[in-house]
């Protein structure tokens, strides 16, 4: 299984972006999928999650401004950030829960600035 993450870039503070990540290969049942965000020195932390049964989490830094979706076939994630804030500026990586095994991809530059 390969994750392809994509839709990071500059972004003024106020502004959006939409996160992309599509996952390839021999994909089973995926039990959950998420993103995640890390800043140099600082732990990768929980930015979005979403269970197979419909259940969403958020990041409290977030909740109101980020909303993360699937598409129909459960193989691509989606984040879209709107209001974002210079804090928000981080590498941005996606996660899926295949068959209770983790995949990652390969994490995608989001910066917030003027």
């Amino acid at each position: 299984v390969q994750l392809q993450a994509s839709g990071g870039g500059l972004v003024q503070p106020g502004g959006s972006l939409r996160l992309s990540c599509a996952a390839s290969g021999n994909i089973g049942k995926v039990n959950a999928m998420g993103w995640y965000r890390q800043v140099p020195e600082k732990q990768r932390e929980l930015v979005a999650h979403s269970i197979s049964g419909g259940a969403k989490n958020y990041a409290d830094s977030v909740k109101g401004r980020f909303t993360i979706s699937t598409n129909n076939f459960k193989n691509s994630v989606f984040l879209q950030m709107d209001s974002l804030k210079p804090e928000d500026t981080a590498v941005y990586y996606c996660y899926f829960n295949i068959l209770d095994m983790g995949y990652w991809g390969q994490g995608t530059q989001v910066t917030v600035s003027s």
